[in-house]
């Protein structure tokens, strides 16, 4: 196991941000949904990736990923017969929740399925239960056996669902009933979907595979059902998340920064926070993002919010900079109320946070000291590399296995632009 050991630095210079986690996997998941080839290019280098990769040569794909892109196949039997597997197992789908997404592909396609449940997750309950409210109204099937979900989708029917949860929409609830959707018979219209950019994006890979869709990107997405889809080439879209932490250290750290590669379209509501903090934010050339942060970070409150408000994704590394505030900042989880595990760790460096319920109220301190601290999830890792580029002394944080499932290198990125940070065995 690894370690990162970071010590205060200053940065400069500017970062490319990779290709979406997020959007990438259930567009991995997408490709069962049909038996033509499947290019797509901008995928991170990530162990998320790799652990969809696993799970779809489980479900019978020829995967291979090169300098960025994967080139997804079908496996045939010698016969010549195509292999059609429908069970996810639970050692794959314990690893990643985004592999939940295969249910709603494989009962469009192979008629049926058994996908594990995701089980649990340390930034709280994450239910399934609007992934199959939506599947059982398109007409399968479904019954929870031993820690599965065994469907049958021999007859999906189009209509009206209403997606809304106790928290909002839900991401990748919207992904799975829409790749169901797809070949359905006749029209579904999904109610309060969500409308995230990588729910966005998926629409678009479906639809350049032939899907017919639309409302994309909004509240209300229709699906119009076809008989079959094809292969395509397809251009994965910026991970906004990656984009917002180097914001987030550009900020802790009182560092000027280019952020080259993201869509600022995709990070309104995080580039308001950061000029409500104090930061000077610009769009130059190629829309590139320049980050200048002020002399004194002000405090601020931040309500997590679905798109497009401010993502919960990226609640715990702007935590961090409230740290360093002067004065007094509250934060409101909306998304995940229990989504607050770095806050120990952020205290035992000397911060002064408060929680209670799904608030956490933030007392600005003048300095952070360097600590032995634990990465408790991924979001959270990054929090804790964020607040030890900013702190005093050194600080060490363990189970950085966490940061790999998300961040593509994140520690060669750091150091391009001057950071003091290295990966040490634990």
């Amino acid at each position: 196991m690894d370690k990162f050991v970071v010590h205060k630095s200053t940065l400069s210079g500017s970062v490319n941000i990779s290709g979406s986690k997020n959007a990438v996997l259930p567009v991995m998941a997408a490709t069962l949904l049909t038996d033509a080839d499947c290019v797509i290019h901008n995928v991170p280098n990530l162990l998320d990736v790799r652990s969809m990769m696993r799970l779809l040569d489980v479900l019978g794909k020829n995967v291979t990923f090169e300098q960025g892109t994967l080139i997804i196949k079908t496996k045939r039997e010698k016969s010549g017969r195509i292999k059609q597997p429908f069970v996810a197992p639970y050692r794959l789908v314990r690893t990643m929740r985004a592999s939940f997404c295969c249910l709603g592909p494989l009962l469009a396609k192979r008629k049926k399925a058994k996908v594990s449940l995701p089980g649990g997750c340390i930034i709280g309950v994450r239910p399934v239960d609007l992934h199959l409210k939506g599947l059982k109204e398109l007409g399968a099937e479904i019954k929870v056996e031993k820690g599965y979900c065994v469907a049958d989708g021999k007859k999906l029917m189009g209509t009206r669902i209403y997606l809304g949860g106790a928290f909002g929409s839900s991401v990748l609830a919207t992904d799975n009933v829409m790749m169901a959707a797809v070949l359905a018979e006749g029209e579904t219209c999904i109610e309060y979907a969500a409308c995230e950019p990588e729910v966005e994006m998926l629409a678009l890979f479906l639809k350049q595979m032939g899907a017919d869709i639309s409302g994309e990107g909004t509240p209300m997405i229709r699906i119009r059902g076809v008989k079959s889809l094809g292969g395509c080439e397809f251009v994965n879209i910026s991970d906004r998340i990656e984009a917002g932490t180097f914001i987030a250290a550009s900020i802790a750290t009182g560092s000027s920064l280019e952020i080259k590669g993201a869509n600022y379209l995709h990070l309104t509501s995080v580039l308001e926070i950061a000029k409500k903090m104090g930061t000077d934010i610009s769009i130059g050339k190629d829309s590139t993002i320049i980050v200048k942060p002020a002399s004194s970070i002000k405090a601020t409150s931040i309500t997590t919010l679905p798109y497009p408000g401010f993502p919960t994704d990226l609640q715990a590394q702007f935590m961090s900079c409230l740290c360093f505030s002067k004065g007094i900042s509250m934060i409101n989880e909306k998304i995940y109320p229990d989504r607050f595990m770095h806050v120990a760790e952020l205290n035992r460096m000397g911060a002064s946070i408060q929680r209670s319920g799904p608030y956490a109220i933030v007392e600005g301190k003048e300095k952070l000291y360097g600590a032995e601290v634990m990465a408790s999830d991924l979001r959270a890792s990054a929090a804790l590399v964020v607040a030890g580029l900013a702190a005093e002394e050194k600080t060490e944080i363990f189970r950085v296995y966490h940061i790999d499932r998300g961040y593509e290198k994140i520690e060669e990125k750091l150091k391009a632009l001057g950071a003091k940070i290295k990966r040490e065995k634990q």
